[in-house]
């Protein structure tokens, strides 16, 4: 599945039964899919310093997923994230990095 397929799908969810899609239970809770997303990255990360690629991999799915759900629940599509990591590749990336530090510090 591509990630704009996942994205769809996960669009197709909002309103949907919480009570019949796991999906929709996390679209109608932005803390559980915050939280969801956390424990995702938390495992991915474990796997990646356990060195097990499989694990990771799965992980990794898991994560992406939240991910997609946790901003899809704040409005935010597969096509903003895309404009964004394109907007930030007209620089290099320690550049924009050290303009993102010094936004978020004033």
């Amino acid at each position: 599945m591509s990630l704009a397929a996942l994205a769809e799908t996960i669009a197709r969810r909002k309103g949907a039964d919480p009570d019949k899609s796991w999906t929709a239970r996390l679209l109608a809770s932005p803390e559980m899919a915050a939280e969801k997303f956390g424990e995702e990255a938390v495992e991915a990360i474990i796997e990646a310093v356990k060195g097990d690629r499989d694990r990771l991999v799965s992980e990794a799915a898991d994560v992406i997923y939240h991910l997609l759900v946790m901003c899809a629940v704040n409005d935010i599509t597969l096509a903003d994230i895309e404009r964004e990591l394109e907007r930030r590749s007209a620089q290099s990336g320690l550049a924009e990095k050290a303009a993102r530090d010094q936004k978020s510090r004033g």
